[in-house]
């Protein structure tokens, strides 16, 4: 680690996982077995890597459909089953089969133009996902929402016009909630209270500035977020405040989203760079991993029953 202009930065020279994956994204830490999981939205496919075996544990589950988020349920064994952000809505995989099952769909008009993004489960077990227009459907357009799940009630959705609705997440006390909006270089912060789901005093948190967009991020047991920029070969450290207070740079240019693993290092998935050269497209698609000493606010659980 080295300090330039007052700010943290780390430097990454080689991946820890050379996937190839053509929208590597939705990098989930799973504590108990020390394992990671992740997506690749466009080849349609999720991978799960033990930590502790190393790369050569790596495991790929293959769907006809795109899958673009995971996350734990109360009461299941992740290794058993998990929720995941599908083309149509929320469904339940079992990890052993490969198999899943739609528990709830998105309720909109036009819905075949559409698919899940980002999202993640709130401080009481709802789950807050973000659609946007589907690959192959020519440009993006502003027909993406945003929806707060919760079990047994049909999908709510709290936002729309959205065009790449990215990550969700809350401060450690659970009383502020974060968004990106990467098409419009925001991230958007919130009042929140966790009893009800309810959001309130809208502001804008951090906007970006650059050629690149914010993508997914983390956020720390300090408050800070940790930011990837799609486009700018890095991961922004960002304080409550929505202050640059560091950075990771890696060697391609697509970086996706992130995760806070045990040890206090961060794991960054990113996409392919075809269109980019020497390093950066070679390693476009690969995992990441550096020491940065910070540690992941604790995950929530969907309630599914």
């Amino acid at each position: 680690m080295a300090e330039s202009k007052s700010i943290q930065q780390w430097h990454v020279s080689e991946p820890y996982l050379e996937t190839h994956c053509s929208l590597g994204e939705g990098p989930f830490y799973e504590p108990a077995t020390n394992t990671l999981r992740f997506v690749d939205i466009i080849k349609q496919q999720l991978h799960t890597v033990s930590l502790t075996d190393g790369p050569d544990s790596l495991k790929t589950l293959q769907f006809s459909e795109a899958v673009t988020v995971t996350a734990d349920i109360e009461g299941r064994d992740p290794q058993d089953a998990v929720l995941i952000g599908a083309k149509q809505g929320l469904a339940v995989l079992d990890r052993k089969t490969g198999t899943y099952e739609y528990v709830t769909k998105f309720a909109q008009e036009g819905a075949e133009r559409i698919r899940s993004n980002d999202g993640v489960v709130d401080p009481n077990g709802r789950f807050w996902l973000g659609t946007m227009t589907d690959f192959g459907l020519g440009p993006f357009q502003p027909e993406g929402s945003l929806y707060r799940f919760t079990h047994n009630t049909p999908a709510a959705r709290t936002r729309s016009g959205l065009t790449i609705p990215n990550s969700v997440g809350f401060s450690p006390d659970s009383r502020t909630m974060y968004f990106t909006h990467s098409s419009a270089r925001e991230v958007f912060a919130w009042d929140y209270d966790p009893a009800d789901g309810s959001v309130s005093n809208e502001r804008v948190f951090y906007r970006h500035v650059g050629p690149g967009e914010p993508d997914g991020f983390r956020v720390d047991t300090e408050g800070n977020l940790w930011h990837a920029v799609y486009g700018e070969s890095r991961v922004l450290k960002l304080n409550p405040q929505g202050e640059l207070v560091g950075e990771v740079k890696i060697p391609t240019r697509n970086a996706t989203c992130c995760d806070l693993v045990g040890g206090g290092e961060l794991v960054i998935t990113t996409a392919g760079d075809d269109e980019g050269e020497g390093e950066s497209k070679r390693l476009g698609g690969a995992v990441f991993r550096v020491h940065v000493g910070a540690e992941g606010t604790p995950r929530f659980a969907f309630k599914l029953q």
